[in-house]
Formats: structure tokens, C-alpha cells, sequence
């Protein structure tokens, strides 16, 4: 199993409730695609570099996935069909970006 970046940039106006219910569906969709989360990074609302369907800002959430195959069709394109789901992104970890450089 390889280890992902999975990000994902939320509607800045979202309730506690709303959010929670969108992480509980993102869960249930890694989980469902065979994956697992490792690790959740929970940022909240941050400013954007430019306006995403019109919001000056974005609730973040950046979870680390261990996953086998190519989860970018799997759980990427499922998530991008939710309505307050603004983008999502998947990357592959690589080690050799962890070593620090002499």
C-alpha cells in the first residue's frame, strides 16, 4: 500500500454540523475504496490565492491515506460530485522529499 495526500478545500461557510457530516462522508468514502486514514490535519478557514466559485476563502482539511491502486479515480472523483466540496487534490507521498538536503 502506498501513502497519499488526500486535500481538501470545503465551503468557508459551513456549520460545525455540515462540516462533520462532510468529514464523516469523506471517511466513509476512503474506507469504502479500500483505503485507510493514517492522519487528519484539521486547518479551518484560510484565505485562497484566488476566488473559487466566488469564495475569497476555504475550510481545509488535509487528511494522510494509505491506499493500493489509484485512488484519484476512486475517491477523488466521488468527492468532487459533493456540493460544498470546492476541490480536491491527491498526491502521492514520496520518501525522497522527507530527506533534507547536505
Amino acid at each position: 500500500m502506498n501513502q497519499y495526500d488526500l486535500n481538501l478545500i470545503l465551503n468557508p461557510s459551513l456549520s460545525a454540523e455540515q462540516v462533520l457530516t462532510e468529514k464523516e462522508y469523506i471517511e466513509s468514502t476512503v474506507r469504502n475504496a479500500g483505503a485507510e486514514i493514517s492522519k487528519l490535519d484539521e486547518v479551518g478557514n484560510r484565505r485562497l490565492a484566488y476566488a473559487v466559485s466566488k469564495d475569497r476563502e476555504g475550510y481545509y482539511l488535509m487528511y494522510t491515506i494509505k491506499a493500493s491502486g489509484n485512488p484519484e479515480g476512486s475517491i477523488a472523483a466521488s468527492l468532487r460530485l459533493r456540493d460544498h466540496v470546492r476541490r480536491v487534490l491527491v498526491v502521492k507521498d514520496r520518501p525522497e522529499w522527507k530527506t533534507k538536503k547536505a
